[in-house]
């Protein structure tokens, strides 16, 4: 037994960890950059507008449950990171493959399915707020110089096909593992915009000389309309916090010692604690500044007009930021998209070998025919998806609303009670089963509101 032990120690203590993969590096602050980067994306500048909503309590109440239940689904979900022992059984490297060794095949199928809808989704997601930023910087130049009434009106295909081509030439960053340096400065943007949001609306309440808003949230004469409202509202809320379909993939980064299960829940905790903050700090004070005409995209809805350069200055933030965000929630479906082609394939020098290139100024790379076939072909279809439903609001609360029962509660529940054979009718298990449902209600709230919102604006042929 000591023999193998040492064995083990030796392998796991060169250059290789105990799976034969190249020693990871990844600690507690690179995992909580990863997090932020992939909580704190277009989510937070749509708070205020759900909040606005949602009113004085229920705002704020929702912002709070989603935290806790985003804690405990990542809580579950770490621990099944290796199997079937948590801290010493084999890796699963995505959630797909804990999905597979926990659940079986046929619902491996249903969770991939969903969780490749749901980063598919989030990138044309970020397509679009990447191109209502840009149309805010020019529209924030215009009012600046033109007054603000002046009609300030620009395209905003031109500006997603832009970012488009940016994330071609992002994709060629070949896995996760080479992304940290990226996340650190899209988590540094994140705050930045966060900080702006919070500090001009702090500036207009305090000109206002009060605090705007009321407990019911925004009036509509229709009780329906306000329903509606309220269930778009918690789907954009449920869409700004889970990140459970790429934690596998963070902790996957992660060194070991000490556990990789132990480091992603200190991660969880500390990523959830800041995220909430900026999140209650940002929905409410940009409710409290513009009550009932809060915009549903706090830096691109044109509550502030001035200081221009201040707003310019987020927008640019919030394009880095989701330029690095865009690659996060791209890279499972890139390295599954290899991994697959390349058992299919082995033999296939068009999926498997790489070739040397040389461009002026630049440093020699090395480029894979099939990686840039298939990752060139997939931005453009995100692309083009955001041009045909460049609805903001609505978008946010589907995807929330897709995402946020199935894969970061349902599933995580489910693998939790295999991987600690938790028994029918325990008192664990009741609980578990009773907070499955609760969310699974709000999941169902969510997509009917925001599915309802998207049709009715593509009726009144709204952009």
């Amino acid at each position: 037994m000591d023999g193998k032990n040492s064995l083990q120690i030796t392998k796991a203590s060169g250059a290789y960890d105990d799976d034969g993969h190249a020693k990871r590096t990844g600690n507690l602050k690179s995992a909580v950059a990863h997090i932020i980067t992939a909580v704190i994306g277009s989510g937070v500048l749509s708070l205020a507008w759900s909040t606005a909503q949602l009113g004085w309590i229920g705002g704020p109440v929702t912002l709070l449950c989603c935290a806790i239940v985003t804690y405990i689904s990542s809580f579950l979900l770490s621990d099944c990171y290796r199997n079937p022992d948590s801290v010493t059984g084999k890796r699963n490297y995505s959630y797909m493959d804990a999905v597979r060794v926990n659940l079986g095949n046929k619902r491996t199928y249903v969770a991939g399915f969903l969780q490749f809808l749901t980063l598919y989704g989030t990138g044309v997601a970020y397509v679009l707020t990447t191109a209502t930023s840009l149309k805010a910087i020019m529209r924030s130049n215009c009012y600046h110089k033109e007054g603000h009434q002046a009609p300030c009106r620009y395209e905003a295909n031109i500006y997603m096909v832009l970012f488009g081509v940016v994330q071609i030439v992002m994709s060629f960053i070949p896995d996760l593992h080479n992304m940290a340096w990226v996340s650190v400065v899209a988590a540094l943007m994140s705050f930045t915009y966060s900080f702006i949001g919070l500090g001009l609306g702090i500036s207009t309440v305090i000109k206002n000389g009060r605090i705007m808003g009321s407990i019911t949230g925004v009036q509509k004469a229709k009780v329906a309309d306000k329903i509606w409202l309220i269930f778009q509202a918690l789907g954009d809320i449920s869409f700004s916090y889970p990140y459970s379909i790429i934690l596998l993939e963070i902790q996957d980064t992660l060194e070991s010692p000490p556990p990789e299960n132990q480091t992603m829940k200190k991660a969880s905790m500390v990523a959830i604690f800041i995220t909430t903050f900026f999140y209650l700090c940002c929905g409410c004070f940009g409710y409290a500044a513009f009550g009932d005409a809060t915009p549903g995209n706090l830096l691109t809805g044109f509550g502030f007009f001035e200081p221009y350069w201040l707003i310019d200055i987020a927008n640019v933030c919030i394009i880095i930021h989701l330029v690095g965000g865009y690659q996060i929630y791209s890279q499972p479906i890139y390295s599954t998209a290899d991994r697959w082609f390349t058992k299919k394939y082995p033999n296939s020098g068009f999926v498997n070998n790489f070739h040397k290139v040389k461009l002026p100024l630049l440093p020699s790379f090395e480029i894979n025919l099939f990686r840039f076939c298939f990752r060139t072909s997939y931005v453009i279809s995100t692309t083009g998806f955001a041009i045909l439903f460049p609805y903001f609001n609505s978008v946010l609360g589907l995807l929330g609303a897709i995402n946020f029962w199935p894969l970061a509660i349902y599933f995580p529940v489910e693998m939790y009670f295999v991987q600690k054979k938790v028994g029918a009718w325990t008192r664990k298990w009741i609980v578990l089963r009773i907070f499955s449902f609760a969310c699974f209600l709000v999941t169902m709230v969510g997509f009917v509101g925001s599915f309802e919102g998207i049709i009715s604006e593509k009726i009144r042929g709204k952009g």
